[in-house]
């Protein structure tokens, strides 16, 4: 049974293969161009004495390479799920050779159990080293900037990326179950996987463990450091406010000394009608208007210490969504019509 699994998905696994033979030469070659890079920028820092500037101009030469690296492996999981999981229980059902297979001694159970396998081994498998690939390649750059918990980033290293094909090959599988055509079965496959591995990162991932918080008091300083004030309904709120070494989950908006909300009316205000200073920062006269109303932002985060922590829990959730999924196809097989 598991030799007949191998010849019906080797042509699937050999593309597989060489689709990873491929973008392994890619990160090994980017990542000992970076290894290079940070050696070069290592030795010019030394003599100059400023190896922080250096440092960071080694990260923004390859962030913008490593982020499309991290999108890419980012849709590893959609392939999987579309072309190897979907067309799984579809084809066969589409085609009508499932007939020949339930008429052997091999149960439902045991046939679709087998078939489910090799295919969540191998997606495993090759999850596993494309994510160990861009981890190792991004190392360096991963070590300075410490953007740990980046969306993107977050979910095309480690573990994770093991969770997410196990899971999206088996929802595939079940999406043919119950579609019975391979076609729609893969569109639909492609857009469940990229709903949860969007819902993930934005709902779940934040929540696994509770969150650490900080009240930060808004000095001009403070405020010229967001990326933005306000939003198209003049809320009161600051925008990309940001922490070093910790990824910042929640923040709320401006409060005033008491805890209560600023009043939307007053940051209109400082926004549009600031007494003139002459401040120069980022957002001028309305960073010292806001800063004299003696305001603060309570801030919750996560420490990049606890990034391993985040990938084991996520990662065993995935594959507790794989074995919830598997269940409902073995119950679902036993209620398929030949």
């Amino acid at each position: 049974m598991i030799w007949m699994s191998w010849r019906q998905f080797r042509a699937q696994a050999i593309a597989g293969v060489l689709v990873l033979g491929a973008l392994a030469a890619y990160l090994v070659i980017t990542g000992l161009d970076i290894r290079a890079a940070r050696e070069g920028y290592t030795a010019q820092c030394q003599a100059t004495g400023d190896c922080a500037a250096a440092m960071l101009r080694l990260v923004g030469d390859y962030r913008t390479r490593l982020l499309l690296l991290a999108g890419v492996l980012g849709l590893v999981p959609v392939l999987i799920g579309m072309f190897w999981g979907a067309p799984l229980i579809a084809r066969e059902l589409e085609e009508g050779t499932h007939r020949l297979a339930w008429n052997q001694s091999v149960t439902r159970r045991r046939w679709l159990a087998v078939r489910l396998g090799t295919v969540i081994l191998a997606a495993m498998l090759l999850a596993a080293a494309a994510g160990t690939l861009l981890s190792w390649a991004a190392s360096p750059v991963d070590a300075i900037a410490g953007d740990r918990f980046g969306t993107v980033n977050f979910g095309a290293r480690a573990l994770s990326p093991i969770g997410q094909a196990a899971f999206a090959t088996v929802l595939g599988a079940v999406t043919g179950l119950f579609l019975r055509r391979t076609l729609p079965a893969m569109a639909g496959t492609g857009l469940l996987v990229l709903v949860v591995l969007f819902v993930m990162p934005n709902a779940i991932r934040p929540h696994l463990m509770p969150a650490r918080h900080e009240t930060r008091p808004m000095t001009v300083e403070a405020i010229d450091a967001a990326h933005g004030l306000g939003t198209l309904g003049s809320a009161p709120v600051l925008k990309g406010i940001e922490i070093p070494g910790v990824w910042v989950t929640s923040v709320s908006e401006l409060l005033t000394a008491d805890g209560r909300p600023l009043d939307p009316k007053i940051f209109d205000d400082c926004l549009m009608r600031a007494p003139k200073t002459g401040a120069t920062g980022t957002f001028g006269d309305s960073s010292v208007c806001l800063a004299a109303r003696d305001l603060h932002l309570d801030i919750a985060y996560q420490p990049n210490e606890r990034f391993w922590t985040f990938q084991c829990l996520e990662t065993a959730l995935y594959l507790l969504l794989t074995a919830l999924v598997g269940a409902l196809a073995l119950w679902r097989i036993r209620h398929t019509s030949r």
